[in-house]
């Protein structure tokens, strides 16, 4: 049985993860979780512990609108709370350190109408202070490696899934309301919450490090999400190439609004040979069961 400690309560996917391991392996995994949100956490022992996941941190930055002293909040929290975690765990001898990194740490979407497709070679190029934040503890975490002591890195694309947040919740209440939609052609790599806590307990069963970019076994594009909700809840919309060009048109204008069509409609993905490479079968849900089951 594997002893997990989680840093950092009340996480959607610490939780979600806890959840899925006690229904799926009930007699695998003993897990508990730790409270970041004041330092008393320093004073508690993490020896006995086999893995320490840590989920503290802070995400969904609105970049636009936030102060020199909010910035330093999310290194204090995203980089410098990982790095003296980790440090603690080493020192209490734990066996494998598991770190959610993001695909953030490589920048933005492609620009509408382009391909962007991260590959083995590509190199992380944070295009804001969240994603810097992210991609400094990725790389500090990294280097506290030893062979007694594993450090894994996951870097997935969006995670959704039931209670989720972020951006599938704004498309979900677009998908509800919306009578038409446009249909944009991109492509989008995504983690559904159950495929991700799948990967979690074979990755801590396993106990080794390294970088993972854990997704689902499909692409996705932005308008069959959409028109899968809608489907799902019962609302008639009306997927169409007619508005294209008004998406082509927004997405020419500087500032906020071409950064979030871009956000909607611009692609990104993982190559799937980042992903297909562990020999473990975690992509148990596939992209329509995803849907329904965060739906319903």
């Amino acid at each position: 049985m594997k002893r997990v400690l989680i840093t950092g309560a009340n996480s959607y996917i610490g939780e979600s993860f806890e959840k899925w391991a006690k229904s799926n392996y009930p007699d695998q995994f003993q897990i508990d979780t730790l409270d970041m949100i004041d330092g008393s956490w320093r004073d508690i022992s993490f020896s006995g512990y086999d893995a320490v996941f840590h989920v503290a941190g802070i995400a969904h930055a609105d970049v636009g609108k936030v102060s020199e002293e909010q910035k330093a909040f999310y290194y204090k929290i995203n980089r410098d709370l990982a790095v003296e975690t980790a440090q603690k765990a080493k020192e209490d001898n734990v066996r494998q350190f598991v770190f959610m990194s993001s695909m953030i740490i490589y920048g933005g979407s492609a620009r509408l109408g382009r391909q962007r497709v991260i590959t083995g070679e590509t190199r992380p190029n944070p295009e804001n202070f969240y994603g810097d934040s992210k991609w400094q503890a990725d790389q500090r975490l990294r280097g506290l490696e030893e062979e007694e002591f594993q450090v894994a890195v996951l870097r997935p694309p969006m995670i959704y899934g039931k209670g989720s947040k972020g951006n599938y919740p704004l498309l979900a209440k677009l998908a509800r309301k919306l009578p038409v939609f446009p249909d944009i052609k991109n492509e989008r790599s995504m983690l559904h919450i159950d495929n991700l806590c799948e990967f979690l307990c074979m990755l801590i069963q396993d106990g080794r490090g390294g970088i993972y970019f854990p997704q689902n076994k499909e692409y996705v594009r932005t308008s069959d999400i959409v028109r899968k909700i809608a489907r799902i809840h019962g609302h008639r919309i009306w997927v169409t190439k007619i508005l294209n060009p008004v998406v082509w048109v927004a997405e020419k204008i500087p500032g906020k609004i071409s950064g979030l069509i871009n956000k909607a409609f611009g692609s990104l993905i993982y190559d799937k040979s980042l992903s297909d490479s562990y020999g473990w079968a975690y992509q148990v849900c596939d992209f329509s069961e995803s849907i329904r089951k965060t739906e319903d």
